[in-house]
């Protein structure tokens, strides 16, 4: 006779370990944001352990040509709503509904801890380090007017020559190849590592997002992922632009954690690159914050330089201004239909611009958003010798 076994009963994790699994991602986010407050620490953190591990990460994500951010990404929103469905229905007409519903909620709360915490350690401390503009020297404060201006001229001098260098089609939109362009990045740093040491490391091809319309429709143009070590570029914009937004995002991935430095590193980049497609992007780039700071400074001298601007560059700037009205309009034919998506794209739109100053201002980043322009005295201040 055959006798019935009964089967184990599973093996529960004791109650400490549960608990020490919990508290370790807090314990060590804590520990960050007490250690956070002093700039020498937050340097050895970063050079250390930070960048060497980005740096790790983006050479085994390289591997792949596709980006890996935005399948994480992806996959983690559909594991989301299933997950919370699913909770939402193992919850309906059973007893102790909070006591189920908390049981289910604890591993998602738990995985989100544990995602910012490596965020904490792996890109913030590069905020609260020291900045590019202190490893290498600059001056820092405001700029004259008169300063500005000439710069200014010298940038719009530059671009206008680099436009009509580049190779364009009947229409007048620049010729690139897209696949040498990202394959060829990896480069553009290297004249500019020898100006500033500091911009040594190793790059690695950027990332194709295969959802360029959505991060277009929220005014994005590219994205540096710590967790996966990734350059990620929408590329739908005007392909004359796509240069400097690859030297942007490489700036992040050599370690320039602040929108301003990352700008003014990426326009030095491009313009000492010796290819002439990022030659005139970098010129281009450089010249659009300089004119934006200077037609609130001076808006006659703004007016003239502006004036100057051959066709070449004044296609570009109405082609890259027409791009960016057209994400925050939908045309499907059907007035309200119309209206409704419209007003739905610029609410989000806002939204997520509102949701990342927010975010960079809780990094050290004082500016936020508007930051991104504040490489303009950066520019004056280095280019200012060579006008």
């Amino acid at each position: 006779m055959t006798q019935n076994k009964r089967a184990k009963p599973a093996k529960k994790i004791p109650l400490a370990v549960l608990i020490a699994i919990c508290a370790l991602p807090v314990v060590l986010a804590g520990l960050f944001y007490v250690l956070r407050t002093d700039s020498g620490t937050m340097d050895q953190v970063e050079m250390t352990i930070s960048k060497p591990f980005r740096s790790l990460l983006g050479m085994l994500t390289s591997i792949y040509p596709f980006s890996i951010t935005e399948i994480l990404i992806a996959a983690t929103i559909v594991w989301l709503i299933y997950y919370l469905i699913k909770t939402a229905m193992a919850t309906v007409h059973r007893r102790g509904k909070c006591k189920i519903l908390l049981r289910r909620l604890l591993p998602v709360v738990v995985a989100a801890a544990y995602i910012w915490c490596l965020f904490c350690w792996l890109w913030s401390p590069g905020y609260y380090a020291s900045g590019f503009a202190d490893k290498n020297g600059f001056a820092g404060g405001s700029v004259t007017t008169e300063n500005l201006a000439v710069v200014t001229r010298f940038f719009a001098d530059k671009a206008s020559e680099h436009s009509r260098l580049a190779d364009r089609d009947e229409g007048g939109r620049i010729i690139y190849d897209r696949r040498a362009m990202f394959a060829g990045s990896v480069n553009i740093y290297r004249n500019a590592a020898l100006l500033f040491p500091s911009l040594e490391g190793n790059l690695y091809r950027p990332k194709q997002m295969l959802f360029s319309w959505l991060m277009s429709r929220t005014g994005y143009t590219g994205m540096y992922f710590a967790l996966t070590g990734e350059v990620n570029i929408n590329t739908d914009p005007p392909g004359f632009h796509l240069p400097s937004t690859i030297a942007h995002e490489h700036a992040h991935q050599l370690g320039v954690f602040a929108e301003d430095e990352a700008n003014f590193v990426s326009v030095l980049a491009c313009v000492t690159s010796g290819n002439p497609v990022f030659e005139y992007a970098g010129y281009y780039d450089g010249l659009m914050h300089l004119l934006n700071a200077l037609a609130f400074d001076d808006a006659e001298s703004y007016a003239e330089i502006r004036a100057s601007l051959p066709e070449e560059v004044m296609n570009d700037w109405r082609e890259n201004h027409e791009f960016w009205q057209a994400q925050r309009r939908v045309e499907t034919g059907i007035g309200f239909i119309d209206n409704i998506l419209t007003s739905l794209t610029a609410t989000v739109s806002d939204t997520v611009d509102t949701i990342y100053d927010g975010y960079l201002k809780s990094q050290n980043q004082v500016l936020g958003i508007r930051s991104y322009g504040a490489c303009v005295d950066l520019l004056v201040e280095y280019f200012f010798d060579a006008t």
